[in-house]
């Protein structure tokens, strides 16, 4: 969870079926097993010498000597962490490619399964925050999958390379600083800390800061402990930065428009309206995205119940509708040129079963969805 954060779409942050990403789970200790190679330490001078210029920093703000010995054993600079951040900047996806991820029929059943199996600690923070448990819920689901993708990369690693790459130095410098000041406390140990590629951490993706001044010992262990398998202190962390953060208890994120609704939320043209109210604002300080707290509405909603979007979505550039990619890539998995899941979603594994499915048909080899390939399918 970064409040000031990008637009959380890429395949890893979310779990886009067409991409066939899949976060490990964290590991416990040493380098974690099954990263890819670009996420492991590798040998970078400039680095180093950026790590023993920021040590001084470090013990000016109070990190011991003890503590830096300890948070920088074992880690370095890692090159997949720069990649990821520049390929952010430019990477969009609209409205309904979203949705159609964050509230994807697989995450509706995850997230009523996981709301019934912890219903009782979910009942408990909401009396406590007075934050709607389908909401906390449903962050969860956008967040870490329920915990099935929480990351396995070593924030002091993460956090320290991105403070020394520097096109947002001074951000991650804060989180390193945080991250470090949290291994002091004793909330967990360096070699446990671990998170997404850019920091967050946990079941619902704390970044450091944000973890000193939100995180919560719900279950009264003594330990803020977002990183175990038991979600209950993520959970309660939840809720309580939506509480600190403007949320009503008692009133909805908002709802699908109607024809007599004023002053509606329309974030894609020629799509769905939406009647929004403060607490959809709570939910963007949580990540500050008109889509993000859509998503996260939205599958509270389905969580709880409710049916899907009345409203649709215009035509693509392409000139197709969600039930014609949806169409397409059915087709292309009947041929044996597998999307890896049939969402509607145009993402690298669709385009590479097109690509595929061009080069044997002997056409050009685009990559690209179009309604005539799709004639050529049926």
């Amino acid at each position: 969870m970064i409040s000031r954060r990008h637009f959380a779409l890429g395949c890893a942050a979310i779990g886009l079926a067409g991409c066939g990403v899949r976060a490990p789970l964290a590991q416990v200790s040493g380098a974690p097993a099954g990263l890819p190679d670009d996420l492991l330490p590798s040998p970078n001078g400039a680095y180093d010498t950026w790590v023993a210029s920021f040590q001084p920093r470090a013990r000016s703000a109070g990190i011991s000597d003890t503590t830096l010995r300890e948070a920088f054993r074992g880690t370095g600079f890692l090159s997949g962490v720069v990649r990821r951040d520049g390929s952010q900047v430019e990477f969009r996806r609209s409205l309904e490619d979203y949705l159609a991820i964050a509230v994807s029929e697989e995450r509706i059943t995850k997230g009523r399964a996981a709301r019934a199996r912890h219903s009782g600690v979910l009942a408990q923070v909401e009396a406590r925050y007075g934050v709607d448990a389908n909401i906390v819920t449903a962050i969860w689901g956008l967040e870490s999958f329920y915990g099935e993708r929480r990351g396995d990369v070593p924030v002091v690693s993460a956090t320290s390379t991105l403070a020394f790459e520097g096109r947002r130095g001074a951000f991650f410098e804060r989180q390193l600083l945080a991250a470090l000041q949290i291994v002091q406390n004793g909330d967990i140990s360096a070699a446990n800390m671990t998170g997404s590629w850019a920091g967050a951490m946990g079941h619902t993706q704390f970044i450091p800061t944000s973890y000193q001044e939100y995180a919560v010992d719900f279950t009264g262990d003594g330990r803020r402990d977002i990183w175990s398998e038991d979600p209950s202190d993520s959970l309660a962390s939840t809720a309580a930065y939506l509480s600190r953060n403007g949320w009503v208890s008692g009133l909805s994120w908002g709802r699908e428009a109607t024809a007599g609704d004023g002053g509606t939320l329309q974030p894609q043209a020629g799509g769905p309206s939406f009647a929004v109210t403060r607490n959809f604002n709570a939910i963007k300080r949580y990540n500050n995205s008109d889509s993000y707290a859509l998503g996260v509405g939205l599958l509270a909603d389905r969580i709880g119940g409710a049916g899907p979007l009345r409203g649709s979505f215009p035509p693509d550039a392409n000139g197709m509708t969600k039930a014609d990619r949806v169409a397409l890539q059915n087709g292309l998995t009947r041929l044996g040129f597998d999307t890896q899941g049939a969402d509607g979603v145009i993402g690298p594994n669709t385009q590479a079963a097109l690509r595929a499915y061009q080069t044997s048909r002997g056409l050009a080899v685009t990559g690209e969805p179009s309604l005539e390939v799709l004639r050529g399918l049926r």
